[in-house]
Protein backbone atom coordinates (compact mmCIF):
# COMPACT_ATOMS: atom_id res chain seq x y z
CA UNK A 1 0.00 0.00 0.00
CA UNK A 2 1.64 3.61 -0.92
CA UNK A 3 1.95 5.70 1.77
CA UNK A 4 -0.65 8.73 2.00
CA UNK A 5 1.31 11.15 3.66
CA UNK A 6 3.71 10.91 0.63
CA UNK A 7 1.30 11.17 -1.79
CA UNK A 8 0.51 14.75 -3.82
CA UNK A 9 -2.38 17.28 -4.06
CA UNK A 10 -4.13 17.48 -7.16
CA UNK A 11 -4.69 21.17 -8.08
CA UNK A 12 -7.99 22.30 -8.24
CA UNK A 13 -10.40 25.73 -9.02
CA UNK A 14 -13.56 26.07 -7.61
CA UNK A 15 -16.48 28.16 -8.18
CA UNK A 16 -18.91 30.05 -5.57
CA UNK A 17 -20.89 31.14 -8.13
CA UNK A 18 -23.48 33.77 -7.34
CA UNK A 19 -26.80 34.79 -8.66
CA UNK A 20 -28.80 38.41 -8.58
CA UNK A 21 -29.88 37.55 -5.43
CA UNK A 22 -27.18 36.22 -3.77
CA UNK A 23 -27.84 33.14 -3.79
CA UNK A 24 -25.23 30.25 -5.30
CA UNK A 25 -25.30 27.33 -7.76
CA UNK A 26 -24.77 23.69 -5.97
CA UNK A 27 -25.28 20.83 -8.07
CA UNK A 28 -25.69 17.05 -6.72
CA UNK A 29 -23.60 14.27 -8.12
CA UNK A 30 -24.54 11.51 -10.31
CA UNK A 31 -24.44 8.37 -8.28
CA UNK A 32 -21.54 6.42 -9.41
CA UNK A 33 -21.54 3.15 -10.33
CA UNK A 34 -18.73 1.84 -7.88
CA UNK A 35 -21.00 3.63 -5.08
CA UNK A 36 -18.93 6.54 -4.46
CA UNK A 37 -19.40 8.12 -1.10
CA UNK A 38 -19.27 11.80 -2.17
CA UNK A 39 -22.13 10.43 -5.11
CA UNK A 40 -25.41 12.34 -4.22
CA UNK A 41 -23.79 14.91 -2.08
CA UNK A 42 -24.52 18.53 -3.19
CA UNK A 43 -21.28 20.52 -3.99
CA UNK A 44 -19.97 23.67 -5.68
CA UNK A 45 -18.75 23.59 -9.12
CA UNK A 46 -14.90 22.41 -8.89
CA UNK A 47 -12.18 20.65 -11.48
CA UNK A 48 -8.90 20.12 -12.50
CA UNK A 49 -6.07 22.62 -13.56
CA UNK A 50 -4.58 21.27 -16.70
CA UNK A 51 -0.44 21.21 -16.81
CA UNK A 52 -0.36 24.26 -18.96
CA UNK A 53 -2.98 26.51 -17.62
CA UNK A 54 -3.90 28.95 -15.43
CA UNK A 55 -6.41 28.96 -12.30
CA UNK A 56 -8.38 31.76 -13.72
CA UNK A 57 -8.61 29.49 -17.07
CA UNK A 58 -9.13 26.61 -15.44
CA UNK A 59 -12.61 28.04 -13.60
CA UNK A 60 -14.19 29.12 -16.63
CA UNK A 61 -13.10 25.90 -18.88
CA UNK A 62 -14.40 23.82 -15.49
CA UNK A 63 -17.77 25.79 -15.53
CA UNK A 64 -18.19 25.00 -18.95
CA UNK A 65 -17.99 21.49 -18.52
CA UNK A 66 -19.84 20.90 -15.42
CA UNK A 67 -22.44 23.60 -15.51
CA UNK A 68 -22.99 24.15 -19.25
CA UNK A 69 -22.10 27.78 -19.50
CA UNK A 70 -19.33 30.12 -18.56
CA UNK A 71 -21.24 33.29 -18.69
CA UNK A 72 -19.87 34.61 -15.73
CA UNK A 73 -17.02 37.02 -14.52
CA UNK A 74 -14.74 36.46 -11.22
CA UNK A 75 -15.12 38.98 -8.66
CA UNK A 76 -13.11 37.85 -5.88
CA UNK A 77 -10.85 35.24 -5.14
CA UNK A 78 -9.67 33.20 -1.60
CA UNK A 79 -6.13 34.77 -0.95
CA UNK A 80 -4.92 31.12 -0.08
CA UNK A 81 -5.01 27.63 -2.00
CA UNK A 82 -7.03 25.23 0.69
CA UNK A 83 -6.63 21.79 0.73
CA UNK A 84 -8.31 18.88 1.96
CA UNK A 85 -8.02 15.01 2.22
CA UNK A 86 -9.54 12.29 1.20
CA UNK A 87 -10.84 10.14 3.28
CA UNK A 88 -8.67 6.56 2.96
CA UNK A 89 -11.20 4.11 1.69
CA UNK A 90 -11.43 6.62 -1.57
CA UNK A 91 -7.81 7.06 -2.10
CA UNK A 92 -7.55 4.20 -4.39
CA UNK A 93 -10.74 5.04 -6.43
CA UNK A 94 -10.28 8.62 -6.88
CA UNK A 95 -8.07 9.91 -9.20
CA UNK A 96 -6.47 6.62 -9.80
CA UNK A 97 -4.67 6.38 -6.13
CA UNK A 98 -2.56 9.48 -7.67
CA UNK A 99 -3.54 12.19 -5.31
CA UNK A 100 -4.15 12.10 -1.21
CA UNK A 101 -6.66 14.78 -1.98
CA UNK A 102 -6.72 18.15 -3.88
CA UNK A 103 -5.29 21.72 -3.36
CA UNK A 104 -8.05 24.05 -4.59
CA UNK A 105 -7.75 27.72 -5.55
CA UNK A 106 -11.43 29.25 -4.97
CA UNK A 107 -12.85 32.11 -6.84
CA UNK A 108 -16.30 33.95 -6.37
CA UNK A 109 -18.40 34.95 -9.68
CA UNK A 110 -21.09 36.45 -10.49
CA UNK A 111 -23.60 34.74 -12.83
CA UNK A 112 -24.44 36.83 -16.02
CA UNK A 113 -26.82 34.28 -17.45
CA UNK A 114 -30.13 33.22 -17.43
CA UNK A 115 -31.07 29.64 -15.11
CA UNK A 116 -32.22 28.29 -19.19
CA UNK A 117 -28.62 28.70 -19.85
CA UNK A 118 -27.18 26.28 -16.99
CA UNK A 119 -27.10 22.38 -18.84
CA UNK A 120 -25.66 19.63 -16.81
CA UNK A 121 -25.90 17.47 -19.80
CA UNK A 122 -23.42 19.61 -22.09
CA UNK A 123 -20.66 17.28 -21.67
CA UNK A 124 -20.82 13.91 -22.68
CA UNK A 125 -19.80 12.47 -18.92
CA UNK A 126 -21.68 14.54 -16.63
CA UNK A 127 -20.77 15.11 -13.35
CA UNK A 128 -24.05 16.29 -12.16
CA UNK A 129 -27.68 15.41 -12.12
CA UNK A 130 -29.62 18.55 -10.13
CA UNK A 131 -28.90 22.04 -9.66
CA UNK A 132 -30.13 24.69 -7.64
CA UNK A 133 -29.62 27.91 -6.19
CA UNK A 134 -28.80 28.15 -2.13
CA UNK A 135 -27.71 30.84 0.22
CA UNK A 136 -24.19 30.60 1.24
CA UNK A 137 -24.35 30.02 4.61
CA UNK A 138 -26.14 26.60 3.89
CA UNK A 139 -23.12 25.64 2.15
CA UNK A 140 -21.21 23.22 5.32
CA UNK A 141 -24.66 21.95 5.67
CA UNK A 142 -24.46 20.28 1.87
CA UNK A 143 -20.98 19.69 1.53
CA UNK A 144 -19.83 15.81 2.27
CA UNK A 145 -17.51 15.39 5.33
CA UNK A 146 -14.44 15.83 4.26
CA UNK A 147 -15.05 19.10 2.13
CA UNK A 148 -16.92 20.62 5.05
CA UNK A 149 -14.20 22.56 6.98
CA UNK A 150 -13.53 24.40 2.83
CA UNK A 151 -17.17 25.08 2.68
CA UNK A 152 -16.68 26.78 6.27
CA UNK A 153 -14.11 29.06 5.36
CA UNK A 154 -15.92 30.12 2.08
CA UNK A 155 -18.87 30.87 3.61
CA UNK A 156 -17.05 33.22 6.04
CA UNK A 157 -14.53 34.55 3.57
CA UNK A 158 -17.13 35.31 0.50
CA UNK A 159 -19.55 36.46 2.35
CA UNK A 160 -18.76 39.81 1.49
CA UNK A 161 -19.50 39.39 -2.47
CA UNK A 162 -23.11 38.61 -1.55
CA UNK A 163 -23.96 42.61 -2.14
CA UNK A 164 -21.87 42.72 -4.92
CA UNK A 165 -23.05 40.04 -6.92
CA UNK A 166 -26.81 41.83 -5.91
CA UNK A 167 -25.87 45.07 -6.92
CA UNK A 168 -26.66 46.54 -3.58
CA UNK A 169 -24.40 47.86 -0.67
CA UNK A 170 -23.96 46.49 2.55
Amino acid sequence: MTDIAHLPYRRNVGAVLFNASGQVLVARRRPAPDGEAAALAWQLPQGGIDDDEEPRAAIFRELAEEIGTSNAEIIGEHPDWLTYDLPPELIARAFKGRYRGQRQKWFALKFLGADSDIRLDADPHPEFDAWRWADLTDLPALAVGFKRPIYQTLTLDFARYVHLAQGTTP
